[in-house]
């Protein structure tokens, strides 16, 4: 057999079969992964956090509290790894951490206002 140089320009033998040999052996196994349920204690505190970050002011603050007593349980109930979602939990915690604190403080001037107004009224001139 003698050296025959490439050459690329030159035409190509085609094969029968283009696509690679496929083994006859059996397919590989699948792979099932079973994802735990999610938590729905965690994931009525994300919908709360949501709902008083968007709304909290209207409702005063109920739905952050709501949240931040969900997203507890929701912890509690991820622990484990029975259930999903701890995510969802955190961001529960969170968004109910961060407003319930203004929506309490903004619930209690808004009732001390009123009831100090009610109390002493300013006299008209």
């Amino acid at each position: 057999m003698s050296y025959q140089p490439y050459d690329p320009t030159a035409p190509q033998p085609l094969s029968a079969n283009p696509y690679p040999a496929v083994s006859h052996h059996s397919p590989a196994p699948r792979v099932v992964v079973q994802v735990p349920p999610a938590s729905g204690a965690a994931t009525a505190s994300m919908v709360f956090g949501i709902l008083g970050v968007l709304g909290g002011w209207c409702l005063f603050g109920l739905p952050c509290i709501l949240a931040v007593i969900l997203g507890h349980l929701g912890l509690h109930e991820t622990r484990k790894g029975t259930k999903s979602g701890r995510g969802m939990a955190v961001a529960g915690l969170v968004l109910g951490y961060v407003f319930v604190g203004p929506m309490i403080a903004f619930t209690i001037m808004l009732f001390f206002g009123a009831a100090v107004g009610a109390v002493s009224p300013t006299p008209t001139p």
